[in-house]
C-alpha cells in the first residue's frame, strides 16, 4: 500500500497483521492520519449503536425451535434500555413474572440450564448464539447432560444466571451474553457458567469463555472448550476458579 508524501510509516506496521488492536496508524504531522481518526468514530458509533441494540426475539425463538428443547422467555426488573445501564443491580434480578414462570419449571432431572442474554450487546446474541448452540448442543448431549430449558433474557446480566439456573434446580446454568463492546469488536459474545448456581454468587464462583465470534473464539473452538469444561465442572463438583481451563488441545484442534 503506497503511502502519501506526508504520511509517515509505523515501524510496527508488520504487527497489524496479529491483531486487531488499533496499532500502526501511521502520522501525519503530529497527528494521526485522517482515515484512522475517521476509522475511530466509525468504531465507536459502531461500540454504541451495540449497547443500544435489541434482542430480535422473534427471529431467535423460531431458530431455537430447531433444537426441540422447551423455551422460556425471561426478563430481568430493568424494564427499560436506560434503566438497565443505569442500575446493574436490577439487570440481576429476575422480574417478579419471570421468576413465577421459572420455578413452575423446575424439575430434579436438570443438568444444565442455558440462557441467551442481550447483554451489553444484544448483536452479539442475535448473530453468534444460535451458530454456537448448533456445535455445543450435540456434545452436551454425546457427555449424558440432561438439558434445561433455554431462556432468552431481556436486560439481563451474568449473575441473572445465577437465579434462573436456581429456580430450575439446575446442576449447572450457562448464559451466552452480548459482551461489552469494544473499539475493535461490537458483536463479542461471552459465555459463563456457574456450578450449584444461587444468587448471592461472585465472579470467582464462574468460568468464563469470551470473545466467541468468527473473528474471534470461533464456534467450533468456543465449543469444543465450553463442552470439555461443563463435563468437568460435573465430574469434579465445582466451577470458578477451582476449576483450571486445561482444553488446550482441544481449541488448538478445533481451529484447524
Amino acid at each position: 500500500m503506497s503511502l502519501s508524501p506526508d504520511l509517515s510509516p509505523d515501524p510496527w506496521e508488520g504487527l497489524k497483521a496479529f491483531t486487531a488492536a488499533r496499532i500502526a496508524l501511521g502520522r501525519t504531522g503530529t497527528s494521526i492520519p485522517l482515515r484512522e481518526a475517521l476509522a475511530f468514530k466509525l468504531a465507536h458509533a459502531h461500540a454504541r449503536e451495540a449497547v443500544y441494540s435489541v434482542l430480535e426475539a422473534d427471529r431467535l425463538l423460531a431458530e431455537l425451535a430447531a433444537f426441540s428443547v422447551p423455551v422460556l422467555q425471561a426478563s430481568s426488573q430493568a424494564t427499560t434500555r436506560p434503566e438497565y445501564l443505569q442500575r446493574p443491580d436490577l439487570g440481576r434480578q429476575l422480574s417478579e413474572a419471570s421468576r413465577t414462570a421459572l420455578a413452575e419449571l423446575a424439575t430434579a432431572d436438570c443438568d444444565l440450564a442455558i440462557v441467551l442474554a442481550d447483554g451489553l450487546s444484544a448483536t452479539a446474541l442475535n448473530a453468534h448464539a444460535v451458530p454456537l448452540l448448533r456445535l455445543l448442543l450435540p456434545e452436551l448431549a454425546a457427555a449424558g447432560l440432561r438439558l434445561g430449558p433455554l431462556v432468552p433474557a431481556e436486560q439481563a446480566r451474568v449473575a441473572l444466571g445465577d437465579e434462573v439456573g436456581s429456580l430450575l434446580k439446575a446442576r449447572l446454568v450457562l448464559v451466552l451474553i452480548g459482551e461489552r463492546p469494544g473499539l475493535s469488536a461490537p458483536d463479542s459474545l461471552g459465555a459463563y457458567f456457574t456450578y450449584a448456581p444461587r444468587p448471592g454468587l461472585t465472579d470467582e464462583a464462574r468460568n468464563c469463555v469470551s470473545n466467541i465470534r468468527p473473528a474471534g473464539l470461533p464456534y467450533a473452538a468456543a465449543a469444543a472448550k465450553l463442552a470439555w469444561l461443563l463435563r468437568e465442572a460435573v465430574r469434579r463438583q465445582v466451577s470458578g476458579v477451582g476449576l483450571k481451563d486445561q482444553a488446550d488441545g482441544l481449541l488448538a484442534a478445533g481451529a484447524e
